[in-house]
C-alpha cells in the first residue's frame, strides 16, 4: 500500500470523466463567482478594525501588500486550471502531479474550508435578516433563532438552515440560471459598495489622514497578516474549469480578474472610510455604518444592510458551487462513493449537490461554529502552498500540454515565493487550529485507509 498511495492520476481519464458537463461559463461568469465569493460583509468591518488597532490610514498599505501575496498563489491557480481544466481545483492537481495520498488531503482540507464557510456565512445571513425584520417590528421564536443549545433557549436556526437549501436549490435547477441570479447579484453588491465610495468621497477630511502611519511600516505589515483572510476564495473559481468556455484563456481571467476587483474595491473603502472619520474612532462593531452616522448619512444604513445580505448570499452560492464540484471529483476517482459522481441530463452532480447542501444546512442549523471558523483558514493556507510548489513538478510533466495558456512569469522564483509566503502565514495560526485541523486530518485519512484506497479508481485500474 505505502507506494500505491502515491500513484498519480492521468489528465487524459479526467477529461474523458468531466466531458459530461456542459460548458457553459464566461469570463464574466467566473469573476462574477470570484467577486461573490471574496467580497462579503468584511469589506463593511476590515477596513475600519485593522486601521484603528493596526495600521491607521495605512491600511490601505495592508490590503496592498496583501494583493500582491496573494497574487502569487492566484498566478499558480491561474497556470494549473489553464494546464488541467478539470473540476476539482487543488484536489485534482494534487492527484496529478503530487499523488493520490497529497490529492486527497488536499481534498479533505478543501471540504472542511468550503463547507465551514458556507455554514458561518448561513448564521451571519440568519442573524442580518433576523435584525431587519426587528426593524419592522417582527421577531421569531427563540427556539428557532439558534443553534442547538437548550441552556440558552435555542434548538435550531431555521433560517441559517432555509438559505442554504434555497442556495442548494437554485444550484441544482441549472448552471444558467443560478449563474444569472448570482450575476446581477454581484452587480448589485458592487453597486452598493460604489454608492458608499460616491456619497463618502464628499465628506472626506484630509487631516484624518494624518498620521498617515501612526503605528509604522510594522503596523502596516501586521494589518496585511489579517486582512489577507479577506481575499480567501478566489481560489474556488478553480473548481469550475471543467464548466468553462476555453478554459485555458478564461480561467487566467477570471482568477486574476477577481483579485484585481477585490483590491480595487477594499482599498476604495479604505481610503474612503479612513478620511471621512478619524481612524481612532474606528474600532467598532460597524466602521461603515458608524462613519455614515458621523456624516449624518443615517439613510444609507438600510442599504448597506441590503448589500451585507447580498454579499453573502453569492459567497455562499460561489461556494456551496465548489463544494459540489470537489465532492464529485472525490467521488469520480472512487475515493467516496460512486453516486456522487453521476451527472443528470443537465451535466449536473445531483448527488454531490445535495449532499453538501445538506450537511452544510445541518452545520449552520444545529452546530455553533465559533470555534471552528478559523479551520477554513488552514485549509486554504495548505491548498495554497502545494498549488504554488506544484507548479514545479507541473512543468516538468511533459505529457501534460499548456501551449499557449497562462504560466506563472519568473519561475520557478515566483511560485517559490509565493509556497514560502502560505507556509510563513500558517505559522501565524493559533495552536487550537492545528489540534483541531489535526483531528480533521487524522479522521480524514482513517476514510482514506477504510474506504477510499481500496475503491479507488487508481487502485482499481491496477488490479
Amino acid at each position: 500500500m505505502s507506494a500505491n498511495i502515491f500513484r498519480k492520476e492521468s489528465l487524459d481519464r479526467y477529461l474523458g470523466a468531466d466531458k459530461k458537463f456542459v460548458k457553459s461559463l464566461t469570463a464574466f461568469d467566473l469573476v462574477a463567482m470570484g467577486v461573490g465569493a471574496v467580497i462579503g460583509t468584511g469589506i463593511f468591518i476590515l477596513p475600519g478594525t485593522v486601521a484603528a488597532k493596526t495600521a491607521g490610514p495605512g491600511v490601505t498599505l495592508s490590503f496592498l501588500l496583501s494583493a500582491i501575496v496573494c497574487a502569487l498563489s492566484a498566478m499558480c491557480y491561474a497556470e494549473f486550471s489553464s494546464a488541467l481544466p478539470v473540476a476539482g481545483s487543488a484536489y485534482s492537481y494534487g492527484n496529478v502531479v503530487f499523488g493520490e495520498i497529497f490529492g486527497w488531503v488536499l481534498g479533505w482540507a478543501l471540504i472542511l474550508e468550503y463547507m465551514l464557510a458556507v455554514a458561518s456565512v448561513s448564521t451571519g445571513w440568519a442573524a442580518y435578516f433576523q435584525s431587519l425584520l426587528q426593524g419592522f417590528g417582527l421577531h421569531l421564536p427563540k427556539a428557532i433563532s439558534g443553534p442547538f443549545d437548550p441552556a440558552h433557549g435555542t434548538y435550531i436556526n431555521l433560517v441559517a438552515i432555509l438559505i442554504v437549501l434555497i442556495v442548494t436549490a437554485l444550484l441544482s435547477h441549472g448552471m444558467q440560471t443560478s449563474m444569472r441570479i448570482n450575476n446581477a447579484a454581484v452587480v448589485i453588491k458592487i453597486a452598493i459598495i460604489i454608492l458608499f465610495l460616491g456619497v463618502g468621497v464628499f465628506f472626506i477630511k484630509p487631516a484624518n489622514y494624518h498620521p498617515f502611519l501612526p503605528y509604522h511600516m510594522t503596523g502596516v505589515f501586521h494589518g496585511a497578516t489579517t486582512v489577507f483572510f479577506a481575499y480567501l476564495g478566489f481560489d474556488a473559481v478553480s473548481s469550475s474549469a471543467a464548466e468553462v468556455k476555453n478554459p485555458s484563456k478564461n480561467m487566467p481571467l477570471g482568477i486574476i480578474g477577481t483579485l484585481i476587483i477585490a483590491t480595487i474595491l477594499y482599498m476604495g473603502v479604505s481610503v474612503v472610510l479612513t478620511g471621512m472619520v478619524k481612524y481612532t474612532k474606528l474600532d467598532v462593531a460597524n466602521p461603515v455604518s458608524f462613519a455614515l452616522q458621523v456624516v449624518h448619512q443615517d439613510w444609507m444604513a438600510g442599504i448597506l444592510s441590503i448589500g451585507a445580505l447580498i454579499g453573502m448570499f453569492t459567497m455562499m452560492v460561489t461556494m456551496t458551487y465548489s463544494s459540489s464540484r470537489l465532492v464529485y471529483s472525490v467521488g469520480r476517482d472512487g475515493l467516496l462513493p460512486a453516486q456522487l459522481s453521476k451527472l443528470d441530463n443537465q451535466g449536473l452532480p445531483q448527488s454531490a449537490i445535495w449532499t453538501v447542501g445538506t450537511i452544510i444546512a445541518i452545520l449552520g442549523g444545529l452546530v455553533s461554529l465559533d470555534q471552528l471558523t478559523n479551520l477554513v483558514n488552514i485549509g486554504t493556507l495548505l491548498a495554497f502552498t502545494f498549488v504554488s510548489f506544484g507548479i514545479i513538478p507541473l512543468r516538468r510533466r511533459h505529457d501534460i500540454g499548456n501551449k499557449g495558456g497562462f504560466k506563472v512569469p519568473l519561475y520557478p522564483v515566483l511560485p517559490v515565493i509565493s509556497g514560502l509566503a502560505c507556509l510563513w502565514m500558517m505559522t501565524l495560526l493559533s495552536k487550537e487550529t492545528y489540534i483541531g485541523a489535526g483531528i480533521w486530518f487524522g479522521f480524514g485519512l482513517l476514510i482514506y485507509a477504510a474506504y477510499g484506497y481500496r475503491h479507488s479508481k487508481l487502485n482499481q485500474d491496477r488490479d
